[in-house]
């Protein structure tokens, strides 16, 4: 069948690695023809193009206005836009294709007149993928608010989101704390169409591990202390981290000799966490940059534990795909996370991790202790990556999309 995915990922191929073109690739390798709108932003010079990978892959690079690393005013004009251009550029460049699937995820919510219009051209079925809660996430972070000025931004949003439920023949969320969520929440929305499809990976590993010595040689040449447990963050750094009360944490593990944090990533609150490392010049602590994905992943086999962070104000259960990078590399995982998520549950009942509170400095630095005390964490990395065969590769969110079919 003729499968459509709406994103606002920009990718070439779907040969790149990433949970939304590893889903894609099954679906190509399962023998029907995937077509994507992906754009790219005005400020990277480009035209809007098209890419025939071959006869059964396309992939729609979209202009459109700027959306990341942008002041809030063009982000806001460039995502209420959306809609509009993908409408178009579905008309022009996929008009005498007639689409069976139409698959999408948030974010963002405001692709929904663009579902709507291809459902009712073709009669397609139409699968949304729920990746994120928005507005309702931004209300949580102090972005934006249910009253005053920004109280009619919210009240936009929020019936965009319900348009955007309502027009979904089926709602595939992350775990079982996102369903029930969006049940609460939505009254309206029938039981029956929302589901578990979760983040998922092609597994990879068959990748060639690092022998010890390897290992040794790299953690000399990036100054990584041998004889530490090396927890690893990797990913956005932003408001949703809740960054302040890392640094909290971060200042107390420096009176911890057995262990070490790397943190990797880029976003809003870099520099101030940039910033608090260098003012207290922390030893045990290391920032660095995002790094690509190839050096990333080669980077997780120096380090023992993988980390997740979480704000604790959040009211909607988060479910960070970075969880499966961790798996994917047998990395055992620690996650500080608030009481909403069932991600951390998920971790402790895999016996793959452990999970604490992120409100709660003490309990973080005892459970940073307890996991540097460890003598077999490889255990719990080979428990990580069955959890993650069973549950989170591409077959299993394959498998819950096509039984509809």
């Amino acid at each position: 069948m003729n499968v459509l995915f709406l994103t606002l990922l920009d990718f070439n191929s779907i040969d790149e690695h990433n949970i939304y073109t590893d889903l894609l690739r099954k679906f190509y390798q399962e023998g029907h023809s995937v077509y994507v709108v992906s754009p790219v932003e005005r400020k990277n010079n480009q035209k809007t193009h098209y890419i025939k990978c071959d006869n059964h892959v396309g992939i729609l690079k979209l202009k459109i206005g700027n959306i990341q690393k942008t002041n809030i005013i063009e982000k806001g004009i460039s995502t209420v836009t959306l809609e509009q251009k993908f409408i178009q550029g579905i008309k022009k460049y996929y008009s005498d294709i007639k689409f069976d699937l139409i698959l999408y995820s948030t974010p963002p919510i405001t692709l929904q007149k663009a579902v709507k219009y291809v459902k009712t051209r073709d009669n397609a079925t139409t699968y949304l993928m729920l990746k994120d809660i928005f507005p309702q996430n931004a209300v949580d972070m102090g972005m934006l608010s249910k009253h005053g000025l920004k109280g009619i931004l919210y009240k936009y949003f929020r019936l965009k989101e319900k348009a955007l439920y309502r027009d979904s023949d089926y709602i595939g969320c992350m775990s079982r704390a996102n369903v029930d969520y969006v049940l609460k929440h939505n009254p309206e929305v029938e039981r029956n169409k929302v589901e578990i499809c979760p983040n998922c990976i092609e597994v990879s590993s068959q990748v060639k591990k690092l022998d010890s010595k390897e290992i040794a040689k790299l953690k000399k040449k990036y100054g990584i202390p041998q004889g530490k447990k090396i927890f690893v963050y990797g990913g956005n750094l932003g408001r949703p981290q809740g960054i302040g009360f890392i640094i909290e944490c971060i200042k107390r593990i420096e009176h911890e000799k057995g262990i070490y944090i790397i943190i990797i990533g880029s976003g809003t609150e870099y520099a101030r966490l940039e910033e608090a490392i260098q003012k207290k010049s922390l030893k045990n602590t290391k920032l660095y940059a995002a790094l690509p994905k190839e050096d990333y992943d080669a980077f997780l086999q120096l380090c023992d534990v993988g980390l997740i962070f979480l704000d604790f104000r959040f009211t909607i259960p988060n479910f960070p795909s970075r969880l499966l990078a961790y798996m994917d590399k047998q990395l055992p995982v620690m996650a500080i996370v608030d009481d909403v998520t069932d991600v951390g549950k998920v971790i402790e009942d895999g016996g793959f991790g452990w999970s604490c509170q992120s409100k709660n400095v003490e309990d973080v630095i005892e459970t940073f202790v307890k996991i540097a005390n460890e003598k077999e964490l490889s255990i719990y990395g080979q428990r990580a990556l069955l959890f993650l065969q069973d549950n989170y590769s591409v077959d299993v969110a394959y498998s819950a999309i096509m039984k509809h079919f």
